[in-house]
């Protein structure tokens, strides 16, 4: 086996050389991560809005189900989603079992309890003036929710990052579901479980660098932008 050293050097000439098999791994880590919090952040961030503002029915039952989401783990979405896109389950006839579109689908479950929890607790910290100025001026709903997720956009950024972060780095659903095919399903966590089993630890170093630098960086961007936010106050 090589040593921790070796194998560390070698990571990183894996990665400034750009190797293919490599950055498709990569690609296909941000490409899926990516498309799933767009489409997971917008439908979050309104179910924490009307959460947050509106009074109806099953309005505390529907807080108390996106809280205890929270704490679903990613191995039993991924049980759920491979037993509903089998050939035998209720969705088998689309075809998207061992596909991207199966691991969005995935992360899109993982990431909307993370964002609209988040947002819910940044909406009910926020300072009640801002709705209520918007409403005085008689402006229509949909106007009033785009100010007040401008006024908050950098406690929503943040919530965002949280849920991009847990998708990005899950590897239980990305497994079940996609099937780890190499060029295809592939992506960074599921490559570094791959490789640690089969005692080859070059490329899973290599991969771990890219994921605690997309870590870094994101954090440092929330932590930028909320500096500069109080550089303005």
């Amino acid at each position: 086996m090589e040593s921790l050293f070796d194998a560390t050097l070698d990571a990183l000439k894996l990665l400034i050389s750009f190797d293919a098999d490599l950055w498709q791994i990569i690609w296909v880590s941000y490409s899926v991560s990516v498309r799933a919090i767009l489409i997971a952040a917008p439908f979050a961030i309104i179910t924490a809005y009307l959460l947050a503002f509106h009074q109806f029915i099953f309005r505390r039952a529907f807080i108390l189900l996106v809280e205890t989401w929270l704490a679903l783990p990613a191995v039993v979405v991924g049980l759920t989603l491979y037993i509903m896109l089998s050939r035998s389950g209720p969705m088998g006839d689309w075809g998207l079992l061992f596909t991207q579109t199966a691991m969005v689908i995935g992360q899109i479950i993982l990431a909307f309890p993370i964002i609209a929890a988040l947002t819910f607790a940044v909406f009910k910290g926020c300072d009640e003036r801002i709705r209520e100025t918007a409403i005085t001026l008689g402006l229509p709903e949909w106007k009033t929710i785009l100010i007040t997720i401008r006024e908050l956009r950098f406690g929503i950024l943040a919530a965002v990052v949280a849920g991009f972060s847990r998708i990005i780095a899950e590897v239980g659903c990305a497994l079940m579901v996609g099937g780890n095919i190499l060029n295809y399903t592939r992506n960074m966590t599921t490559a570094i479980a791959l490789e640690t089993t089969k005692g080859s630890f070059t490329s899973g170093i290599a991969l771990g660098f890219v994921l605690l630098l997309t870590a870094l960086l994101l954090n440092y961007t929330v932590f930028k932008l909320g500096s500069d936010k109080n550089h303005l106050l």
